[in-house]
């Protein structure tokens, strides 16, 4: 079998799985679970088969033409490169991850058919954007996503947590999405065609393209609203309404990547506007510095991985903006892996702990002891997060700072050409964000396995393949960095080794955020401990997605918000004294203001939602009050007019010919009185 046939089959079997579950769930339910995971473990096979076939060479390519359009053609075309077979081995491992997990994680779930149906297709449109050659085609794939989380961010749409984050995460990324869709049609305009290679070979060459500002304008809409980055970030946070394994394969391997991805793969046209990408390089710097102070304040556990999630991906497109297809790529690929294993983890965590809330955890003594596979694996994926070596995430930081830190000396072929603007925005915003990162990495294991106070409740133990799930992604998080020296075989040749400068002072950063946080733990750990923790609301033989939507849906009543001052999830004991490390690091101004995201939706509420809604009023009353009342006003007349005639038909011949005598006589006087008057005159 050739390798452009088994490339077809890699978005293909999951596909058809999800097809097959979506018509056989409800009448053969044993059936459910092995076209859930069989199709998709398949397809992580034949993508691994793909990438040591493709092996770093020349790109393998194949098209047909989709349909004739009368202009610019539009094919269906597959093209293979490193980074191509890469990312779709990172898909395949993610989903089969998720899938696997999702059979322990989801077990009793009434609507686990549906559920598995579109993570399937949701891995399906994934695989197609990744091998997909011709825009047109990876835009299929890239909107497929988009509906697919709707569904799956609202699978609990019996909350209203969970129907509002599905409707916002929708709306947010259409937002981009329309300008995304115009960027590609002006950029198919001027480079003449659809097909990616061909673009990129236009905005290479001596002409390039006219307006690649304006078209790379277009489509960053587009990519910040898919990846999340600002202004278009607020959906991630509110999307941990779903269940934790989608969750993780949106943050890891499938929506937030495919942004970064198509930035990726349409580099050169982003890199012929120095304008553009001095933007992208604003946008990474204040997604990874606002979104890593968001997370230090963040009570929920999940939301704290979101906006890690954010922050990374501001890393993976600095890199891009730094001129390292390379860098970013890397990164997105082990960022995969460690966040991957830090959100499951996180669910066999609220599973345990039957909450979601870090002040609650704070309070609870030997969770760690309660689930020791996700105690452990955790910690490693927190070190990763932090960039601590030797883990992989250390490496893939790196080569981000030493991105930036060639396209300000100019060395090396990444950093040719690159604004020293946008350079150093990147690399100092990059430093910044290090040292935030491990606080809020470091915060996040303090509290949530070294609480004091009362055991934890015993919630039973996590099914098996949960916990076989995490080891599993545990190997790719200690090990992946290793690929350091090899990567650049299959990406584009070009270093992605530690620098002394940037590694010295990444690492350094990271070390003292780590300690800053430890230290202001400590002035608290005791203190948190005597403070009321709240009630769990998670039954304790509750399968584990019935812990967490209980939890969600909870959380605030609870535990409260915590961006209020004096409730316990605050971080502040009824005395005001501060309970919540971050409260001590951020001070309580920052912390409020941080806790609810920089009052970012407050602003997009106040700029667009309502006067959207007065609009709406506006015409909801013109239409009632003006348009309906000349409306019913057209009726009425004709209405008593016919009422009148109608009385005047009594059926009465007598009346009828007094009224003709009458009339006769009224206009036989009429006539008499007009002549007079004219002779008169």
């Amino acid at each position: 079998m050739t390798t452009t046939t088994l490339a077809v089959l890699v978005p293909l079997l999951p596909f058809l799985g999800a097809v097959a579950g979506l018509l056989l769930g409800r009448r053969s339910p044993g059936m459910v679970q092995p076209l859930a995971v069989l199709p998709t473990v398949t397809a992580a096979v034949l993508a691994a088969v793909v990438a040591a076939r493709q092996g770093g060479d020349e790109p393998v390519t194949a098209a047909t033409e989709l349909t004739p359009t009368g202009s610019v053609p539009i094919d269906l075309a597959l093209h293979l490169d490193g980074m191509a077979v890469l990312v779709a081995v990172l898909v395949g491992v993610v989903a089969s991850c998720v899938q696997i997990y999702s059979t322990g994680y989801l077990r009793d779930d009434p609507r686990y058919s549906s559920y598995a149906a579109l993570v399937s297709l949701f891995t399906a449109a994934m695989f197609l954007v990744v091998y997909s050659g011709d825009l047109m085609v990876l835009l299929v794939g890239w909107e497929i996503m988009g509906i697919c989380s709707y569904f799956l961010v609202g699978h609990y749409w019996d909350t209203e947590v969970a129907r509002a984050a599905s409707l916002k995460a929708f709306l947010v990324t259409k937002l981009g999405d329309v300008p995304f869709l115009i960027g590609i049609f002006a950029l198919a305009s001027e480079a003449g065609t659809f097909r990616i290679s061909g673009i990129v070979t236009a905005a290479g060459s001596g002409d390039g393209l006219a307006h690649p500002t304006l078209i790379a304008l277009l489509l960053l809409a587009g990519v910040a609203g898919k990846s999340a980055q600002f202004p278009l970030h607020t959906w991630l946070p509110d999307a941990m309404a779903g269940p934790t394994p989608v969750s993780a394969l949106i943050h890891a391997a499938t929506m937030v990547a495919a942004g970064v991805y198509v930035v990726a793969r349409l580099l050169p046209v982003f890199a012929a506007s120095a304008a553009a990408l001095v933007v992208l390089a604003v946008m990474a710097a204040v997604t990874m510095v606002g979104s890593a102070l968001a997370a230090l304040a963040q009570d929920d556990i999940k939301r704290v991985l979101a906006y890690s999630t954010v922050g990374q991906l501001g890393y993976m497109t600095g890199a891009l903006a730094a001129g390292s297809r390379d860098a970013a790529v890397f990164h997105l690929l082990s960022h995969g892996a460690f966040k991957a294993l830090l959100f499951l983890a996180a669910g066999v965590v609220i599973h345990a702990a039957g909450t979601n809330s870090l002040a609650a955890m704070a309070r609870m003594g030997g969770l760690r002891n309660r689930v020791p596979d996700a105690y452990w694996t955790m910690t490693a994926a927190l070190l990763a997060l932090a960039a601590i070596p030797p883990f992989a995430g250390f490496f893939s930081k790196e080569a981000v700072l030493g991105a930036a830190e060639a396209a300000i000396t100019g060395h090396g072929a990444t950093g040719q050409g690159i604004p020293a603007a946008a350079a150093w925005t990147v690399l100092v915003a990059g430093l910044a964000a290090a040292l935030l990162t491990a606080a809020y990495a470091a915060r996040l294991w303090l509290l949530a396995f070294h609480g004091r106070g009362e055991p934890v409740p015993d919630h039973g133990r996590q099914p098996v393949v949960m916990n076989a799930v995490l080891w599993l992604l545990f190997v790719p998080t200690l090990a992946f960095g290793l690929s350091v020296w090899t990567l650049p075989d299959w990406l584009g040749d070009h270093s992605l080794t530690p620098t002394l400068a940037t590694a010295v002072l990444g690492t350094g950063l990271a070390l003292v955020g780590m300690t800053a946080t430890y230290a202001a733990w400590k002035q608290t750990a005791g203190l948190a401990a005597r403070v009321p923790a709240g009630a769990v609301t998670a039954h304790p033989d509750a399968e584990p997605a019935l812990t967490e939507v209980e939890a969600e849906a909870t959380h605030e009543a609870v535990y409260g918000s915590p961006s209020d001052e004096g409730t316990p999830a605050s971080g502040a004991a009824p005395d005001g004294t501060s309970t919540d490390p971050g409260r001590i690091l951020l001070g309580p101004a920052l912390y409020r203001n941080a806790a609810r995201g920089f009052h970012v939706d407050a602003l997009y509420a106040a700029l667009f939602v309502r006067p959207v809604r007065a609009a709406a009023r506006l015409v909801r009353f013109l239409d009632r009050e003006v348009v309906d009342t000349y409306v019913r006003g057209a009726g009425t007349a004709p209405r008593l007019l016919g009422a009148a005639v109608r009385r005047a038909q009594t059926g009465n011949v007598q009346s009828y010919l007094s009224a003709l005598l009458g009339g006769a006589l009224v206009l036989a006087v009429a006539v008499v009185v007009a002549t007079t008057s004219v002779t008169g005159g």
